[in-house]
């Protein structure tokens, strides 16, 4: 039998940050009947975009993560502002991050990054025939590098941990698994 929900005695904003808000829940266990207190990071969702040009290339960027103090190779993503679609999100994005457009922009799904503390879902799009519009509009917060590479090697790169993150290495698989494409 599922786990029953647990009961919401109060729910209270912490503190609020540009991206996220910090809410504390306490609950109560349906199993035990014991309260405990639980953090929730309250987030807008993302998106993630998968760049395909007509070779086959995908265009991938290189940026700096404060977080693990590396440079890490990803897609193009970002959150869904206010007012904002996902699917604008992933367009804006995907200009601003590479200087790309594309031609045919298709939901692949979401998932939920880390429902354990997280509230938000990151959105996967696949962009097709994209094509260079110009330069990147960054914002002051990000250098990125834009790399365009077969489609054919992000298994190997996967493989070798050049692409470790989390949020991108899910986008690739919904890819590869809806698509029919050989990973």
């Amino acid at each position: 039998m599922p786990p029953k929900p647990w009961e919401v005695l109060s729910s209270e904003w912490d503190r609020t940050y540009r991206i996220f808000h910090l809410r504390t829940d306490r609950a109560r266990s349906p199993r035990t009947g014991k309260a405990h207190q639980f953090y929730v990071l309250e987030s807008t969702d993302w998106v993630n975009v998968i760049p395909l040009t007509p070779a086959d290339e995908v265009i991938l960027i290189r940026q700096y993560r404060h977080g693990t103090g590396e440079n890490t190779l990803e897609i193009p993503g970002g959150i869904v502002e206010p007012g904002d679609t996902p699917e604008g999100a992933a367009r804006r994005e995907l200009a601003e991050e590479t200087g790309y457009l594309s031609r045919e922009m298709t939901r692949l799904g979401y998932v939920h990054p880390n429902p354990a503390i997280l509230n938000n879902r990151c959105h996967t799009f696949l962009a097709r025939d994209v094509f260079p519009d110009g330069g990147q509009d960054q914002d002051d917060k990000e250098d990125i590098e834009v790399l365009v590479r077969p489609l054919s090697d992000v298994p190997r790169l996967i493989r070798e941990n050049r692409i470790t993150h989390a949020l991108v290495l899910a986008a690739f698989y919904r890819f590869f698994m809806e698509s029919g494409e050989k990973a």
